[in-house]
């Protein structure tokens, strides 16, 4: 039996994403977070291809042998598309993208009077989070810091200043239950030919699920999720850990092979 502890250690040492494990051994990538969880057993076959990533012997895998020059065996020829599945947690931002889906975010929901800008922050990270847990592609790919009050998109500030300086944004101060309020009114249309039919479906369904709720509530509900959870105080949230989501969270249905 392989500790999965010392599986999860080597595969974050080496840099590499569950969905290039995954793929490597044959499985989805639901089956192998469930092997890193330790609620699934590898075959035989399969520990002996995860031995040859990290270039261990099969004995030393399962003794977890630590290995302090660990490196990957990959072919001299290497794929892009395996080069982009080593890379996939680091946030692909598309800054034209946020601009589009902030303002037509604003078209749908921002004349709604809780719909400020804390609200907005956890609408867009819910967007991108939940779009990464179902598809196992990234919307916007903005980052995400853990802060008091949730998840806080970093980019926010610059795409609000550009569209301000082209006259595309208002910012205005507003009061909701005595407390002063962000909000913005758009004055332009979003250019919605950036978003496909898919990423248009989802962004309308989480802003059905939860335009409604207040700053407090979905603050509260962002720090009941896995990324906000298992991120350091005023670090970027992982887009991987969504697939460690609680039920409390999660937006997919696992099939497991």
């Amino acid at each position: 039996m392989i500790k999965h502890i010392f599986l999860l250690e080597l595969r974050k040492v080496s840099g590499l994403s569950q969905a290039f494990m995954a793929q490597k051994i044959g499985v989805s990538r639901a089956s192998y977070i469930e092997i890193e969880k330790g609620a699934k057993e590898l075959t035989l076959s399969q520990a002996q291809k995860i031995a040859e990533i990290f270039n261990l012997s099969l004995e030393s895998l399962i003794a977890g042998k630590k290995n302090s020059e660990i490196e990957v065996s990959f072919k001299k020829e290497k794929k892009k598309e395996d080069l982009q599945e080593i890379r996939i947690d680091v946030p692909q931002k598309n800054l034209k993208k946020f601009k589009e889906v902030l303002l037509y975010i604003l078209e749908k929901v921002g004349s709604k009077p809780n719909v400020g800008m804390t609200v907005l922050y956890k609408l867009l990270y819910f967007i991108d989070f939940d779009y990464y847990e179902k598809f196992e592609e990234q919307l916007i790919g903005a980052t995400y810091i853990k802060n008091h009050f949730g998840p806080t998109p970093v980019e926010f500030k610059k795409i609000v200043e550009n569209l301000e300086s082209k006259g595309e944004l208002e910012t205005v101060k507003s009061k909701y239950f005595l407390h002063e309020q962000t909000k913005y009114l758009p004055r332009r249309q979003p250019d919605i030919s950036v978003l496909n039919a898919q990423e248009i479906k989802h962004i309308d369904e989480v802003l059905s699920r939860l335009s409604d709720k207040s700053a407090t509530e979905l603050s509260d509900y962002s720090h009941k999720d896995v990324p906000w959870i298992s991120a350091e105080e005023g670090r970027p949230l992982s887009y991987e850990s969504v697939f460690y989501r609680t039920k409390d969270t999660s937006v997919r249905e696992y099939e497991f092979d």
